[in-house]
C-alpha cells in the first residue's frame, strides 16, 4: 500500500474531507477525524475503528496493523504500516 493509495481511499468516503494538521494530513467527515496519514512518520497511516474492529486486524494482520500509544490506541485509534499493508484489507477496514 503507499500513501496515495490509503489518501485516495480515504477521499473516497462520502463527505470526506482532508486537511493538513502538525506535519501530516487528517481526514474527515462532519468535523470528525476518521484518518490520518504520515503520523508517526511517512511510513505509517491511522484509522479510528471500534475497539472489537481493532482486535480483529490485529489478529488478521499483526505485521501491518497495531494500536496507537496510550488511551488514542485503547479506544480504537489503528496504526497502519503502509509497507505492510494490502489495500484490500486497508478498504475493508
Amino acid at each position: 500500500m503507499t500513501a496515495t493509495t490509503f489518501r485516495q481511499i480515504a477521499l473516497a468516503l462520502p463527505g470526506a474531507l482532508e486537511s493538513a494538521y502538525m506535519n501530516h494530513l487528517d481526514f474527515c467527515v462532519r468535523g470528525k477525524v476518521f484518518a490520518s496519514l504520515g503520523a508517526p512518520d511517512e511510513g505509517w497511516a491511522m484509522i479510528a475503528l471500534k475497539p472489537e474492529q481493532q482486535a480483529d486486524y490485529l489478529k488478521q494482520r499483526p505485521d501491518a496493523f497495531r494500536p496507537a500509544n496510550g488511551a488514542w490506541g485503547v479506544r480504537g485509534s489503528t496504526l497502519i504500516f503502509l509497507r505492510s499493508a494490502k489495500e484490500t484489507i486497508v478498504r475493508a477496514a
